[in-house]
């Protein structure tokens, strides 16, 4: 009624037409869904999975200083562990540099067929419970007067925003300032049916979603039906003239914003996306020697990415910056916590939140408000999330579809500590999941990249910091580790997404007999350590090394943007040679988007298989069968055909299992890997 609609879909104008099509489609094919979705103007959340609207908004209103955003939570969504650790989203705001959040928890007593939590406490333990969480609340519940009653408790909020954040912009901050909330009480199914067949509507569950399903062939469904809709006097508040449109009673019409504050018009949610300045990824690169920490490095290239955009780009992590070896990026920045007088105040760009789904909703909130932001986590506790990222996925799906909405940029995933290097921690910090739940979305919107070393890290993250419109998710290990592409290798590797490696193939890689492929940090080093093996040990053996660093090419042409063509393909994994395929992950991920290559029969995924336990980095490897020997010993089985392998081939196989067999005695005996196993693979 406002005009929101209107201006984006001019079928839903203010007029006869235009209100008869919002009625007649609503919830229908054609029309708009029953939850809310990016398709409509406004929206910034997706509307079926509850839990995450308030961290969201807390997202949209950080570094947005002009900026209210009202979010109601219902007592069904409250009763949800997300929006349970939401509430102390407001420590993470700080009034001189962001907006502010104004929560409306909305009590009607009734989820679908039961009674909440929140709606049978009382005033009192609600008061308690909220004042503890640092609020001061405010109770809406004057149900006779319930307008007067909700616009002067508006005010008083707005009152209570002005002054905490007029302290903080002046200079004379409050510390840890009680910001604003109001409880509001009503009746679930409000101003609808009072009973139907002799049961109450109004005030129970049965007013949740459709209240009279039968009123086209029910007469007291209709009747009641009938009567609801006519006590909102819909000719009082608009008349419609006679070329259909629609004219507003006086009083109604003063309550219309302008249109750049009506919520439905706000650019913050659907063009406030600006390109962020980025430093030269190759400054922080370094030659093909010796090893580097992928995280270390990218820690270095953050920390000026932060200084080029200190007021458009923040990190959300789950308190492990220093754990990943992230720590670098408070060379320039610090953290944002208003409640710790060491992160108070300082614009730090790092917020840090033992919470990955409050990570995840600030994430959501910033980036679809035109901001960048970045998410590292360990890679097994990244799939806490999973649902989340779904729903979002959903949500950037359609808005891409939506033609008012412009781009926004991607939402981005590190994942470390990976579970190969988590052998300290065992079996519980051993899952690469979250890969397999990303690769499930429409491809048009997902990237998942799993560079070889700190180079490509760094020729990657700069790429997906400046992509628009994406989930990126990038993987790579917090450990020193071989550096080795150099600079331009690895900006050359990185845009073609796979290549052959030619230093640590047989003659470049020229008509092998089989194809070593890794893709992952740690297992690259394994298929590299494998074919210096073989040669050293079987040179007649010709072998090509291939490393994915994009996931995505292995996808059949077609299915995905970044998908090799069948000759493509070929050229790198040959049309009908052998491949030996040493995955980071699930080797069923690697199946998936290789399922359609028909080349099924030749391929040997090698990957994470579900064994695990506190040990050692070598016999992590070792005990999912993805270590060097693991390699070569498939290397020789797929080859045994091969008139100058056959001789070998057993011998050799026999003796790569007794080294795994050496290599599980030598470290019960000594807690610890040979130091041989690490050292560079020569050529």
């Amino acid at each position: 009624m406002e005009g929101s609609l209107g201006k984006f879909y001019p079928a839903y104008s203010r007029t006869a037409d235009g209100f008869k099509k919002l009625v007649t489609s609503f919830s229908v094919p054609g029309g708009f869904p029953s939850h809310t979705n990016s398709e409509i103007p406004g929206q910034i959340h997706e509307g079926g999975e509850l839990g995450y609207a308030l961290s969201v908004s807390f997202g949209a209103v950080m570094d947005n200083p002009n900026l209210i955003a009202t979010c109601i939570v219902g007592d069904g969504e409250a009763e949800t562990g997300a929006t349970a650790a939401s509430w102390h989203s407001y420590k993470f705001i700080d009034p001189k540099e962001s907006g502010a959040v104004l929560p409306i928890l909305h009590l009607n007593r009734f989820k679908i067929s039961e009674k909440t939590i929140f709606g049978c406490m009382t005033d009192a333990e609600l008061a308690t419970l909220f004042s503890g969480y640092g609020y001061l609340v405010r109770v809406v519940e004057d149900l006779g007067n319930i307008d007067a009653d909700m616009a002067a408790s508006m005010d008083w909020a707005y009152g209570e925003i002005q002054r905490i954040q007029k302290a903080a912009r002046s200079g004379k901050p409050i510390v840890n300032p009680r910001w604003p909330m109001i409880i509001l009480r009503t009746p679930k199914g409000w101003t609808g049916p009072k009973k139907v067949h002799g049961k109450q509507i109004e005030g129970s569950y049965r007013s949740h979603q459709v209240p009279l399903p039968a009123a086209r062939k029910d007469r007291e469904e209709f009747q009641a039906l009938k009567e609801w809709l006519e006590r909102y006097q819909i000719h009082e508040l608009i008349e419609f003239k006679e070329d259909g449109e629609g004219v507003f009673s006086e009083k109604l019409a003063a309550a219309f914003p302008e249109d750049i504050l009506a919520m439905g018009c706000s650019e913050h949610t659907y063009k406030a996306y600006k390109p962020l300045k980025a430093p030269q990824w190759r400054d922080f690169t370094s030659k093909a020697e010796g090893e580097k920490s992928c995280m270390h490095e990218i820690g270095e290239y953050l920390a000026e990415y932060i200084k080029m955009n200190p007021t458009r780009f923040r990190i959300f992590s789950p308190d492990e910056m220093y754990s990943n070896k992230l720590d670098s990026v408070f060379k320039s920045t610090s953290r944002n916590f208003q409640c710790d007088e060491e992160a108070r105040g300082k614009g730090g760009r790092v917020i840090e939140v033992l919470s990955e789904h409050l990570c995840q909703g600030f994430l959501q909130g910033y980036v679809l408000t035109g901001r960048v932001g970045l998410l590292p986590s360990y890679e097994t506790f990244l799939g806490i999330i999973t649902t989340m990222m779904i729903q979002y996925a959903k949500f950037l799906k359609m808005g891409k579809d939506t033609i008012w909405r412009m781009p926004i940029g991607s939402v981005n995933y590190v994942e470390t500590s990976t579970l190969w290097r988590q052998e300290h921690n065992g079996f519980s910090h051993q899952n690469p999941m979250f890969i397999n739940n990303v690769l499930n979305m429409k491809s048009s919107i997902v990237r998942v990249y799993l560079p070889p070393d700190a180079n490509c890290f760094l020729s990657t993250l700069d790429h997906c910091l400046q992509a628009k419109n994406y989930i990126n998710l990038m993987i790579g290990s917090k450990h020193p580790t071989p550096v080795w592409l150099t600079p331009e290798e690895a900006h050359d590797h990185c845009v073609a997404g796979a290549s052959v490696w030619k230093f640590c193939s047989t003659d470049g890689g020229l008509d092998p007999d089989v194809v070593l492929v890794g893709c992952g940090t740690e297992v690259t080093f394994e298929v590299i350590a494998a074919a210096s093996l073989l040669k050293r040990e079987l040179p007649q053996l010709r072998v090509r090394v291939v490393n994915v660093t994009d996931l995505m090419v292995l996808s059949k042409y077609g299915d995905h943007p970044h998908a090799l063509s069948d000759p493509e393909f070929e050229s790198l994994f040959t049309k009908d040679k052998p491949v030996v395929f040493d995955f980071h992950g699930y080797p069923s991920a690697v199946k998936q988007l290789m399922f359609d290559r028909h080349c099924s029969h030749r391929v040997k995924v090698l990957g994470y298989i579900e064994e695990g336990t506190t040990t050692t980095p070598f016999r992590m490897l070792t005990c999912n069968h993805a270590s060097r020997y693991d390699v070569a010993i498939h290397a020789l089985r797929v080859t045994c055909g091969v008139p100058h392998v056959d001789l070998d081939a057993h011998r050799l196989i026999a003796r790569y299992q007794g080294k795994i067999r050496e290599h599980e005695e030598y470290i019960l005996k000594h807690a610890k890997d040979p130091e041989d196993l690490m050292e560079r693979p020569q050529f």
